[in-house]
């Protein structure tokens, strides 16, 4: 367990940088839009939003989700840790309840007013690309943490489960985020199994139906079982607007303005 704890960050980090990498060459290859603003006008922010937004979840929960997971073992904590299942069935029951809490939680951030304003950052980008993955602000993310440990506790998921779903998050969120070209045949079948970069730009959409719905990151199924699931933008994907009405100036772009954008007096 130990182990598993001192390797986490940098699995992690490995597996961050290869498939930001990866999909970062392939929007270069492959492009599914146009861009409307140059790369360095909006990476160094978005990738200096996450370099902060990391710092500050390492200093306020050292050990992560994985080291609530390994409390919760050792405590007998959590209802996989009561219930008498077995390794293989409690790794993919976490899995899979994990990411329905996700899903919820993302759901959550657009309904309730006060979690908008800290969540609509994230939808303030004016283009949509890997790096767009990387946009929430520091606030969201602590929030978010808390919610994944208190599920954690609650579930009694294995440490290993919770690492890998947290990779998997990473990984799916930058596929999902990336500006990628797919077949349509491929991204029909592809949807079925895992949230494609199509169906999830729909979500960037401004228009308000649009914003809300398709709120997974990882496995597609919870949008078409609740009823959130949409199919293509109203304006097609070349044809639809990325962003929110309410940040349409470039300067929203900045760090700065980005970190200040929950407290803007605007309303949805």
């Amino acid at each position: 367990m130990s182990n598993l704890l001192a390797w986490e960050p940098w699995i992690r980090v490995a597996a961050f940088v290869g498939a930001f990498l990866l999909l970062a060459a392939w929007e270069s290859w492959a492009p599914r839009r146009r861009a409307s603003f140059d790369r360095a006008a909006r990476w160094p922010h978005n990738l200096a939003l996450v370099v902060l937004g990391t710092l500050l979840l390492r200093a306020v929960f050292p050990l992560a989700a994985v080291g609530a997971a390994a409390l919760a073992a050792q405590a007998g904590w959590g209802l996989l840790n009561t219930w008498p299942v077995s390794r293989a069935t409690a790794f993919v029951a976490s899995l899979v309840a994990l990411d329905f809490a996700i899903w919820a939680q993302h759901r959550m951030f657009h309904r309730v007013p006060l979690l908008w304003r800290l969540h609509r950052m994230h939808h303030a980008d004016l283009d949509f690309d890997v790096t767009t993955a990387l946009r929430f602000h520091p606030f969201e993310l602590v929030l978010s943490m808390l919610i994944k440990v208190g599920i954690v506790l609650l579930l009694g998921a294995p440490p290993l489960a919770v690492l890998v779903f947290e990779v998997l998050l990473n990984a799916s969120s930058l596929f999902n985020h990336a500006n990628v070209a797919l077949s349509p045949r491929v991204d029909a079948w592809l949807r079925w199994l895992v949230v494609t970069p199509d169906m999830h730009r729909v979500h960037h959409s401004w228009e308000p139906r649009e914003t809300d719905s398709n709120f997974g990151f990882n496995l597609p199924w919870w949008d078409r079982l609740f009823g959130t699931y949409l199919a293509q933008p109203r304006l097609g994907h070349q044809g639809m607007t990325v962003g929110l009405h309410e940040f349409r100036d470039p300067r929203e772009l900045r760090l700065d303005r980005m970190l200040l954008q929950p407290f803007a007096a605007t309303q949805r």
